[in-house]
């Protein structure tokens, strides 16, 4: 009776059907996986980023832009720049572009300062309310994003997780900004402008908190400089 059992059961289990049902069960699963897999993703990049706002109180690294443009239905790539950055919450920073042209443009909290090195020229603005529904605001403004931008997930999308932050602001001239992060930190950005101009900016050797001097922000007018107040 025991072995006639076995005999029947182990059919049962090699039967057709039974397999078929198997891998039906399998396929269904696997399908419900990938469905919420996109879930998780958009998920992580909130979290990451509001977990990067909430640590990083300063950080440096290099960056790399680029203007894209629409030309006969393709991307057409041009004015690729590149340079470093340091920065330190709230609204203190140092960008300084290396090539194609040297420029810089250095905030200490209170007013924004624009060298022009070949024209040995200074702009001088008042930072004010202008930093905080800007893309600077991302990486240089206060932790309060969310009272400035509307943030929501956005997939996933060259092995980095993206966020979009719409500005509240109708004075904003940006109508989307896209952040892509990878392990906690930002690696690129993504701006769009009201006229569909795209700046697309790459990070590299993103480090957090490092030891800035307590001056590190103060700008000195470079010697014989004109200096404009705008």
């Amino acid at each position: 009776m025991t072995n006639q059992y076995n005999n029947q059961y182990g059919k049962q289990q090699m039967a057709p059907g039974n397999g078929s049902q198997s891998r039906v069960f399998t396929r269904m699963l696997a399908i419900s996986m990938l469905a919420f897999l996109p879930m998780l993703a958009e998920a992580a990049a909130l979290e990451q980023f509001k977990s990067f706002v909430a640590s990083t109180k300063a950080a440096k690294g290099e960056f790399t832009q680029r203007q894209v443009k629409m030309m006969d239905g393709s991307a057409k790539v041009s004015n690729v720049s590149s340079g470093s950055f340091t920065f330190a919450r709230p609204g203190k920073f140092i960008w300084t572009y290396v090539k194609p042209y040297e420029q810089l443009l250095q905030a200490d909290g209170d007013k924004l300062y624009i060298f022009d090195k070949d024209l040995n020229q200074v702009t001088v603005r008042k930072l004010g309310d202008a930093l905080a529904s800007s893309p600077a605001a991302i990486l240089f403004g206060s932790n309060d994003l969310e009272k400035n931008f509307t943030l929501k997930e956005a997939g996933t999308k060259d092995g980095m997780e993206w966020l979009d932050a719409t500005p509240k602001s109708k004075d904003s001239t940006f109508e989307h900004i896209g952040i892509g992060l990878r392990n906690g930190v930002p690696e690129a950005m993504e701006l769009r402008d009201a006229f569909g101009q795209v700046s697309l900016l790459s990070f590299k050797k993103f480090e957090k908190n490092p030891a800035i001097p307590a001056n590190g922000f103060k700008f000195v007018v470079p010697k014989g400089a004109d200096v404009f107040n705008n």
